[in-house]
């Protein structure tokens, strides 16, 4: 499977697949910029940056929410990772990270927080599905290091 998308990042600016061509891709859904733990989450990607770009690897951000709200969780949290606005969720739904969810006994639906890694050739090498916000990135990176 090819991830193919075409969303606007926190500063407004169209970016699609081809704009990460060459690089590995770590391409994670969150379901909301200042929640607790895709705040979490995002703060963990960042700090481990350096060690993602020293293996190639771009860390890329979505969620529904809109450039105004990512420009403002970026700001708020220093954090130093590509967000993207999938505001009509088709990404989010072509990658099935967007569906029924559970919680207090309710059921919804939502993104599902995942993680996808993708090769420099633009294809899906390893997913990771409903997991939790703390420590994530690092399993991540350490599954970056072990598939390369």
């Amino acid at each position: 499977m090819r991830v193919r998308f075409e969303l606007p990042d926190k500063d407004g600016k169209i970016l699609t697949e081809d704009d990460f061509k060459g690089k590995w891709m770590v391409l994670y859904f969150y379901p909301k910029d200042n929640t607790p733990g895709c705040t979490t989450e995002a703060i963990e990607f960042t700090k481990l940056k350096s060690k993602f770009k020293k293996l190639d690897a771009e860390i890329v951000g979505v969620s529904p929410d809109s450039e105004k709200s990512h420009c403002n969780f970026h700001e708020k949290h220093n954090l130093g990772i590509t967000l993207l606005s999938d505001k009509d969720k088709k990404l989010s739904k072509y990658m099935r990270a967007f569906g029924k969810k559970k919680m207090y006994g309710k059921e919804f639906d939502g993104i599902i927080r995942s993680t996808f890694l993708i090769n420099p050739k633009g294809k899906i090498i390893h997913e990771w599905k409903n997991v939790r916000a703390s420590g994530h990135a690092e399993k991540v990176l350490e599954g970056l290091k072990e598939i390369q």
